[in-house]
This record gives structure tokens, C-alpha cells and sequence, in this order.
């Protein structure tokens, strides 16, 4: 049985109450800088690693969108240290950020898990332009999408477009994949005496000023009650285990 055949079989029993999960569909943010470095803009491992990750999950019936960054080819915010204008920048990373997508949907259909991009400008020899009926069309039928290219505008980041995009497809929940195991008071690198948070609120957050997302993203998502789990991206079985409910990382709601 296909991976795609497993989804379809899995989803059945979500939609008929068989298989209990916590999350229905979820939108997974990855960074630039989980496939790689500026060094080593890809690396393969790191690479299949999320690509397996995200199938696990996706045979368990859960429909998933990804937003991923380009912060491991090009940031916007490089532009002032090469003297490029910010908008210029800002385009330059969304153009890695296609890159990224193009990778990671390489990795998963090597194994044989369907998938779209779709993109926040035209660009329309590699993807689709987003457009949000298609997207939910497109997660409805299995296929794991991957937006790409930030919002098409400069100034904003790629948490507000995994934000925006979560909260036009009506995920349940934001996933922010990290190297670290959830959100602390400070920061574990330096402080090794930092306390992690299994919950904590979004007022909270707010009040303790944590950087869990920027703050258009991070208010965009409790303006509209969307929860969001800061988690340790390469343990595996982490995606898999936050969307049947067990507890892991950090829940901000």
C-alpha cells in the first residue's frame, strides 16, 4: 500500500471517529536553517530526516501544510552587508525559499508521499500561485502542501506567512520546529539553568517578552486562537507524537 493509500485508508477513520488524534491538519514551520548553512546550503541528511518525519505523520491521516525559510541560502536581512536594497533582499530570500521547497518536495515524492508547492509570487514554471481554495482542495485530497516565497511581500517574515497561511487553511495548530526542545525563560545556550515551559499562554509569553515567532506572526496567531507547539525538530516521531496528543516541546495557547 502506498503512502497515499495509507492517508486515504487513516483519513476514513479520522472522519469516522475509529482513530483518535489531537490535530486534523497542522502547518509545520521549518527554517532555512534546519536543511542546512550558508556553508553547506543542503544537507541530505537533514534533508530526508524532515522528509520521513512529515510521512509518518502523514499516513496517520492527518492533513499537513509546510512553510519553510531560506535563511540557509539567503536572508533578506543580508542585503545591508552587501549593499542591496532591503526589497531587493527580501526577494532574494523569498527565491531561496523555492529552492528549499523544491528539496524538500523531491524528498518526499521519493517517498511517494504527493505534493504541491505553491508559491507566494508567480512563478509558474516550478509551482502554483497561492490561491487558498486550491490549497485546502489540495490538503483535502492528501498532498502535503508547501508554501513558499513568504507572503510576495517584502518586510514580512516566513513565521507570518506559516501564520497567515494557517490560519487561511484553518489548521489546527502551527508546529515551529527548533533545535531546542521547547521554549525556555532564557536562552539553554547560555544558561543552562533556563526553565523550559510545557504550556504557557500567550499573555504570558507576551508579558515575559519570549521570542517564540515575530510579533506579527505570533499576535496573528491568538488573535484567532491557533495554537502553536515549539518543538525539538530532529527528534524523531516528534511531528507524529504532537499530532496524536502526547506532550512534546512546548504549547503556547
Amino acid at each position: 500500500m502506498s503512502p497515499n493509500e495509507k492517508w486515504k485508508a487513516a483519513r476514513k477513520q479520522i472522519n469516522r471517529g475509529e482513530l483518535e488524534v489531537r490535530y486534523k491538519r497542522i502547518l509545520l514551520k521549518l527554517s532555512g536553517e534546519a536543511l542546512g548553512t550558508t556553508k553547506e546550503s543542503i544537507d541530505l541528511h537533514h534533508l530526508q530526516h524532515y522528509a520521513q518525519e512529515i510521512q509518518k505523520a502523514h499516513e496517520t491521516g492527518i492533513e499537513i501544510a509546510v512553510v519553510i525559510g531560506g535563511g540557509n541560502i539567503f536572508r533578506g536581512t543580508m542585503s545591508s552587508s552587501l549593499n542591496i536594497d532591503r526589497v531587493q533582499g527580501d526577494h532574494m530570500g523569498m527565491l531561496a525559499t523555492i529552492i528549499n521547497a523544491m528539496a524538500l518536495q523531491s524528498a518526499l515524492e521519493n517517498l511517494n508521499v504527493y505534493t504541491r508547492i505553491m508559491s507566494g509570487i508567480r512563478i509558474d514554471q516550478v509551482c502554483e500561485p497561492f490561491i487558498r481554495r486550491r490549497a485546502i482542495r489540495h490538503i483535502e485530497k492528501g498532498r502535503v502542501i508547501i508554501f513558499s516565497a513568504g507572503l510576495g511581500s517584502p518586510y514580512f517574515t516566513t513565521d507570518s506567512t506559516a501564520s497567515l497561511r494557517a490560519v487561511e487553511i484553518e489548521a489546527e495548530v502551527v508546529l515551529k520546529g527548533t533545535q531546542v526542545d521547547g521554549i525556555y525563560s532564557e536562552d539553554p545556550m547560555q544558561n543552562p539553568k533556563a526553565t523550559r515551559y510545557e504550556k504557557i499562554s500567550f499573555q504570558d509569553a507576551y508579558k515575559k517578552n519570549l521570542q517564540i515567532m515575530d510579533k506579527t506572526a505570533f499576535t496573528l496567531c491568538h488573535e484567532n486562537h491557533l495554537p502553536i507547539v515549539v518543538f525539538d525538530l530532529k527528534k524523531s516521531n516528534n511531528i507524529l507524537n504532537i499530532t496524536k496528543g502526547h506532550t512534546v516541546g512546548t504549547l503556547v495557547s
